[in-house]
């Protein structure tokens, strides 16, 4: 892979990820629940490690990259997008927050598909499944708050 595509690769995921940073933001000013706020900036300050982790690639190079296997509940693969609003209870808040982690989780890893075998692929895959992990944090909340309550 060229040092440019490289590089080009890295930028694109570290906007994506401060994207992921204001939303979270955002969201915490939106919501009413003080474990929902907690829990979002939470994952605020995974996504602004990701931004590190992304730097440290940059100026220092991949070394050895560990992709875990997360489990998938697919709560959120079945459910209709929402777009945020200060007036959102609970349970849309979750939805919105499991619905922009799994299209993340599906960007890296339509990305790290078109770079197969190559040194970047592994990254991506990583960031996946950080992202995957994300998903089903909010997919377990989901799980015991709301479809448990109702």
């Amino acid at each position: 892979m060229k040092k440019d595509d490289f590089s080009a690769i890295i930028d694109f995921a570290v906007d994506r990820e401060k994207e992921a940073v204001e939303f979270y933001q955002d969201l915490q000013t939106k919501t009413r629940f003080a474990e929902m706020k907690e829990t979002l900036k939470d994952l605020e300050m995974m996504e602004r490690g990701h931004i590190n982790t992304l730097e440290t690639i940059r100026t220092q190079g991949l070394e050895k990259v560990e992709v875990k296997e997360i489990h998938d509940l697919k709560i959120s693969d079945y459910m209709v997008d929402i777009e945020p609003s200060p007036d959102m209870d609970y349970e849309n808040i979750l939805i919105v927050a499991m619905k922009r982690e799994q299209k993340s989780k599906e960007l890296y890893e339509d990305l790290a598909k078109r770079f197969a075998g190559e040194e970047i692929e592994k990254v991506l895959l990583k960031i996946a499944a950080e992202e995957t992990e994300h998903k089903l944090r909010f997919e377990k909340i989901y799980d015991q708050h709301v479809l448990r309550e109702n």
